[in-house]
């Protein structure tokens, strides 16, 4: 395999082809198995009309439904199918370079390249904490993505940094797929306005839905028009719109705010039982997972010895920037981490001896 494909194939990995069945899942960032009782509930009521196409209407009451969640306008919304889907469109916009901050969800950057499109890579550094420095960006990008939370490291980014990067010209990506884990959505953009800023949102985390695919765009509308040009007719699932419109409602809403409270809590209790391991270095973040690195040349002997043991995690080679000693795992109830942590301490002397 050359090396333009095996570097094509790395960014398409993702956490799901870890999480083999029967394994004990940390690799995956879905909170819970499935959609809670009311939302199965509100999606299921719709099944009958899957003998239809879905309408115009019923993507208006999504559109309309995200417009008031995030005080937009409806036709500064775009429904998705997923925030995969709208990654998949960038090329449309017809981008002369993009740039694309690293180590950072991958998929972006595999369509962009897929499609021809030129990509630079802007990596930040750990010395620093993996902050954003928005003179790093080449100037002449017209282009610019970026996750908030970054993922894998969960690194946070001020607003104004984010907006920083905001140019005449120029599209401004945010990927806040993991924006409503965090309580107040901290950071976010948006409600915000600016010239050439998209934000996409996923519903995929934090309502278990990684099987429906749903998510939506923010962002004026002739930029959103852009995006949504090359689409087929019908791109969102009738369940899906619904499940849009349901997880938009206030109450909706506040328990996402509840959820994000109590995900706070359990990420510190979770970071401080894996930080006391020995070798463990547990990097600092704000995102429903945690990034750990693992003493030098351990990672991948590390990563068998778990899974003989029952246990995914996310192997983090695949990110640009990041190495085979980094891995990623997602917060998970205190019964699970408690498993995970004798796991990985008897993995370490495994290794070691």
């Amino acid at each position: 395999m050359d090396h333009v494909v095996a570097d094509q194939v790395a960014l398409r990995h993702h956490g799901d082809v870890d999480a083999e069945p029967g394994l004990l899942d940390f690799a995956v960032n879905v909170q819970g198995g499935a959609p809670p009782r009311w939302l199965r509930d509100r999606i299921a009521a719709v099944l009958d009309d899957l003998g239809r196409y879905p309408s115009a209407d019923h993507d208006a009451r999504a559109r309309a439904a995200v417009a008031q969640r995030h005080g937009r306008r409806p036709d500064e919304v775009l429904v998705l199918a997923g925030s995969a889907e709208g990654f998949s469109l960038l090329p449309a916009l017809r981008p002369r370079l993009a740039a694309v901050l690293h180590p950072g969800f991958t998929e972006p950057e595999a369509a962009l390249r897929a499609a021809g499109v030129p990509v630079v890579r802007v990596l930040t550094d750990a010395a620093d904490g993996h902050r954003l420095r928005p003179d790093a960006m080449p100037a002449d990008a017209d282009l610019v993505v970026i996750g908030n939370p970054t993922n894998p490291t969960g690194v946070l980014h001020p607003a104004a940094d984010v907006a920083a990067l905001a140019a005449p010209g120029r599209v401004l990506l945010v990927d806040e797929a993991f924006a409503d884990a965090l309580p107040g959505e901290a950071e976010s953009l948006a409600a915000r306005r600016l010239p050439g800023l998209l934000v996409f949102r996923s519903l995929t985390k934090t309502w278990a839905l990684a099987g429906l695919r749903a998510g939506y765009a923010l962002g004026d509308p002739e930029l959103l028009a852009r995006l949504a040009a090359p689409r087929p007719p019908w791109p969102v699932s009738t369940p899906a719109l619904e499940a849009v419109i349901a997880c938009s409602e206030p109450a909706a809403v506040e328990q996402t705010l509840q959820a994000a409270r109590v995900l706070v809590a359990a990420r510190a209790e979770q970071a401080a039982a894996l930080g006391a391991i020995a070798g463990v270095q547990v990097l600092p973040g704000q995102a429903p997972y945690l990034l750990l690195r693992l003493p030098d040349g351990r990672g991948e002997r590390v990563r068998a010895a778990l899974r003989a043991a029952g246990i995914a995690v996310r192997r983090c080679d695949t990110f640009p920037g990041l190495g085979p000693d980094h891995i990623r795992v997602a917060v998970r109830p205190a019964e699970q981490v408690a498993r995970l942590t004798a796991a990985l301490s008897d993995a370490l002397a495994e290794v070691a001896a």
